[in-house]
């Protein structure tokens, strides 16, 4: 692997000269010509002109002072190709009525391209020729970066803005694009992926432990037969990172000027959508919220500076707008509802979660307002009163186990929480990688008068406010979940991240409180059904 740096200048294919008819060239030595980019046409006579020379050249001459001996002519190729040289033009009569044998010898012997211009083509006109074409190619790259800067644009609006920029990056490119972030772990990925992906990983890890601010890296795997390239993502300070951005593609279609502009103006969206500013939400809707809270507000009276009139999310930045396309506008945004998410990390989250984490999460779930804390996530959705929550598999992909609650209004937010928790702990228990809590109508629930409910949910549990540590809340989680699980020790241990001895120590103490027996089938029904009308409690279908 060989890192490098490639600054493309305007070019032409030689080849395009070849096909145009009206110049009649012909080539008589050398390795293919259509292979070969001539940036610049230039005509000497000289006997050395290597000292006029930048590389790249289609040099034109009539041999007016070619050597007249093999040796001579060998020299002179030897030198030109040592200048870099693109190809060597040779046009027949005055001086000479056909190309001489020695230089086509020389010509194959050291590898460069040899054109035979007919009496009839001036060089002039050979020039005229390249430098229209080579026009005519920057306007067509033009028109394609300005058809990928509208696009990029246009994916940096949505509600699902990284992902949507990723996504025409590679489809401009014909690259995977992957977004890692300052840990090195892979948030994002659009476009084929490449076997070398590994490769890539590992050059994002080193550009980002080497960066001291906005850099970029290139690797050039001959192997492999791909091209890797690195571009970190400034923070708001400009000198440390908050993500990279890199790109595989295979050495057959290397990067062009048109894939390192559009990738320019990736690197550019990518960097504004996982800076801080953007990632926290720091707009004006959520810093109000924030103070009217923090004065004494209810959630019920904050909620709506958190979604402006015009239907788009607050601090949707994060996300690239209004959420799910504008899924909460109107409906959403008239009834106030909101679904609470619950999150855990299998791996155990830093104890801050960066940006690009935060932004990629965003967009995931569909809002701005996310939280996490160590490995624990908690995040408010917008949504309509009947919508179920977005669920999305990339975020088990990234580690998260989620837990959702059913829509509800500000007010009730209390209430979605302890469903979100409840939610979580079953995804935990049971391995999948989310759990949407639900209820259903047709329940017991609806035979009961809320007001008996709430007395006998009061009376049956009054013993255990006697209890001593770890204190009637604890037990009557452990109990609670226990019997969402179905009896099951070991799951519960693993929902709750205790020791089985410790559920089945607390169990007992419940038992032994309430004189019941919890083996019995009827009994965990009664405890089930009065566990649902605690204070703090309230089934979906009762007020």
């Amino acid at each position: 692997m060989d890192e490098t740096a490639n600054v493309e200048q305007p070019s032409v294919p030689l080849g395009v000269l070849l096909a145009d008819p009206g110049l009649g060239l012909t080539q008589v030595a050398g390795p293919a010509a259509a292979d070969r980019t001539v940036g610049t046409v230039g005509t000497t006579e000289l006997e050395d002109p290597t000292p006029y020379l930048v590389g790249g050249e289609f040099l034109l001459t009539s041999g007016v002072r070619l050597p007249d001996d093999a040796d001579g002519i060998d020299t002179y190729v030897r030198r030109v190709v040592a200048a870099g040289v693109a190809a060597l033009g040779f046009g027949v009569a005055p001086v000479h009525a056909e190309v001489p044998p020695a230089l086509v010898r020389s010509c194959d012997r050291h590898g460069l391209p040899l054109l035979r211009l007919p009496p009839a083509t001036p060089f002039v006109a050979v020039g005229q020729a390249a430098y229209a074409a080579i026009a005519a190619s920057r306007n067509r790259e033009l028109r394609e970066i300005s058809r990928a800067q509208s696009a990029l644009a246009s994916a940096a609006a949505r509600p699902d803005a990284l992902r949507s920029v990723l996504g025409q990056l590679a489809a401009h490119t014909g690259a995977w694009s992957v977004l890692y972030d300052a840990q090195g772990t892979e948030l994002l990925s659009a476009g084929h992926r490449p076997a070398s992906a590994h490769l890539l990983r590992d050059l994002a890890v080193r550009t980002l432990r080497r960066d001291a601010g906005p850099t970029a890296a290139a690797v050039h795997d001959a192997d492999l037969g791909v091209h890797l390239t690195v571009h970190t993502l400034p923070a708001g300070d400009g000198r440390t990172t908050t993500a990279t951005l890199a790109l595989g593609q295979a050495a057959a279609t290397p990067p062009t000027v048109v894939h390192r502009q559009v990738t320019g103006t990736a690197t550019v969206l990518l960097a504004l959508l996982t800076s801080p500013r953007h990632a926290l939400s720091t707009d004006t809707h959520s810093v109000g919220a924030l103070v009217l809270l923090m004065l004494g507000a209810t959630p019920a009276e904050v909620a709506p500076a958190l979604i402006p009139g015009d239907g788009s999310v607050a601090g949707g930045s994060a996300a690239g707008g209004s959420v799910a396309g504008g899924a909460v506008a109107g409906g959403a945004v008239a009834g106030g509802h909101w679904t609470v998410v619950h999150g855990r990390h299998r791996d155990g989250a830093p104890a801050t979660a960066g940006p690009a984490q935060l932004a990629t999460l965003s967009g995931l779930l569909g809002t701005p307002y996310v939280h996490i804390d160590g490995p624990a996530l908690k995040a408010l959705v917008p949504c309509a009163a009947d919508a179920g929550p977005r669920v999305s598999d990339r975020a088990a992909d990234l580690g998260w186990t989620l837990g959702y609650s059913a829509p509800a209004t500000a007010g009730d937010l209390p209430h979605a929480d302890i469903q979100a928790g409840r939610a979580l702990q079953r995804a935990l228990a049971t391995g999948a990688p989310a759990v949407v809590h639900t209820t259903d109508p047709l329940t017991l629930h609806a035979l009961v008068a809320p007001a008996d409910a709430r007395d006998l949910a009061r009376t049956r549990f009054a013993p255990l406010d006697e209890a001593g540590s770890p204190g009637a809340p604890v037990l009557l989680g452990t109990l609670r979940t226990w019997l969402t699980l179905h009896g099951s020790w070991d799951r519960t241990a693993t929902a709750l991240g205790v020791h089985r001895n410790t559920v089945r120590h607390r169990l007992a103490r419940v038992a032994d409180l309430l004189d019941l027996d919890l083996q019995d089938p009827g009994t965990r029904m009664e405890l089930w059904f009065a566990l649902q009308w605690l204070p703090g409690e309230a089934p979906h279908q009762h007020p």
